[in-house]
């Protein structure tokens, strides 16, 4: 199928059912489906984009709380999935803040959701949580699309990959829409108790075991779909062959990373979240407890219930995203120096010949944010983020460029326009 051919949204749904768009989907096991625009089915018309993101998040990752960053991105997610748990939705998680794609029929309640959520974020960890909704009818009237592949990285665990510009489109409209009046941006209270049952922080940073741990932002400047995919296929393609001495191939979770320490250092944060309606000394104890148990597990390899500690372990390693796609490639990598300094090269060369921008941020460890919705079922998928700044950092360079890029345009522009 290609993003042409399924314009009217009907296609691998039967009935035309689209509360289950994304469920009927057939599954793609290989990240190199990047570079397939076909692989890649458009969204409903009657579907739409909902962002949550923190505003101003740069104080807190400042201040060393990067880490509760996370955990507020996670819980637009968290918050979303439970409000409507009979529908299977796609999402991206972005570090500060997550994407999400809708019926029609959910927008109440995972409207209700988010401002729960962001009630929360401002109560409990004093962040500015902004959420807007754009539909996708109006991204089309702006020569906008979002199209979907269903990414299965572990058998029952899926990651939705976003193709098309609409994802950086809705963005743009919500964070540019700060009093709400182009209806983009919510603007609303609500009690900050949100059901994100599921929400996890136990495990400790993941140290590098190559030497750097290494977000990427890499953005094609193609406008069209088929040569962005091209070039995004290219890209992974020489990733995979800088990293072809690894035999992880860059993964940031390994065995010889996961630690797992009593109490977990996000106890608190953990807590602040999930308390739902109950005090939150309450839940304090009950996650104080449930870590004990888990931690003695894990030191004995054993397993209680549904907690297995080595094949949870096993599963965890297989279950991380730390490979994304939302119209951009969004990788958390564990790289030699040397490896490093080579993608930089390759990604320096490809932005100066006009292919792409990217953005690049370095540390010695990445942070892991856990959904574990059925341990009985395997079911459970896992954040992978840098620590210090992460995707928010790298972040950073990747706008520099482009401000460049948009500097030099109006240059051209100028000159043009004196000269004519």
């Amino acid at each position: 199928m290609s993003m042409n051919d399924t314009r009217d949204g009907t296609a691998g749904r039967p009935g035309g059912r689209d509360d289950d768009f994304y469920r009927d989907i057939p599954p793609c096991r290989s990240f190199d489906v990047v570079g397939d625009p076909a692989a890649f089915v458009p969204l409903p018309e009657d579907w739409v984009v909902v962002i949550g993101d923190i505003r101003d998040s740069t104080p807190a990752i400042a201040a060393g709380r990067y880490k509760d960053v996370n955990l507020v991105g996670a819980a637009c997610i968290v918050a979303a999935l439970n409000a409507v748990p009979d529908l299977d939705l796609p999402y991206v998680f972005g570090g500060d803040g997550a994407t999400l794609a809708i019926p029609a029929s959910a927008v109440a309640a995972v409207r209700r959701a988010l401002l729960k959520t962001r009630a929360l974020a401002a109560q409990s960890f004093a962040m500015d949580l902004r959420v807007g909704i754009v539909t996708l009818a109006e991204l089309r009237a702006r020569g906008a699309e979002v199209a979907v592949a269903r990414f299965e990285i572990a058998p029952g665990n899926h990651l939705a990959l976003f193709a098309g510009s609409g994802i950086e489109t809705a963005d743009r409209l919500i964070k540019a829409d700060a009093d709400g009046a182009a209806g983009h941006s919510i603007i609303a209270d609500a009690d900050p108790d949100p059901d994100l049952e599921g929400l996890s922080c136990r495990w400790e940073p993941l140290r590098t075991e190559r030497g750097c741990m290494v977000n990427l932002l890499i953005r094609a400047r193609a406008d069209d779909t088929g040569s962005a995919a091209t070039l995004y296929g290219a890209v992974v393609d020489e990733l995979d062959a800088i990293l072809s001495a690894d035999p992880l191939s860059g993964r940031p979770v390994r065995p010889g990373n996961l630690r797992f320490r009593w109490p977990p250092r996000g106890l608190g944060a953990e807590a602040a979240l999930t308390r739902g309606r109950k005090p939150q000394w309450r839940r304090y104890l009950e996650i104080l407890t449930e870590s004990l148990i888990q931690l003695w597990l894990e030191r004995f390899d054993t397993s209680a219930g549904s907690y297995d500690a080595p094949r949870y372990r096993e599963e965890l390693r297989a279950n991380t995203d730390f490979r994304r796609f939302d119209g951009m490639l969004r990788l958390v990598i564990d790289c030699t120096a040397d490896e490093l300094a080579r993608l930089r090269e390759r990604l320096t060369t490809r932005h100066q010949s006009g292919e792409l921008d990217f953005g690049i941020h370095v540390a010695d460890a990445a942070l892991m944010t856990c959904l574990v919705f059925d341990l009985a079922a395997s079911r459970h998928l896992h954040f992978i983020d840098g620590e210090d700044g992460g995707f928010a950092a790298a972040a950073i360079g990747l706008k520099a460029q482009l401000a460049a890029r948009a500097r030099v345009v109006s240059s051209d522009l100028a000159r043009a326009g004196g000269t004519a």
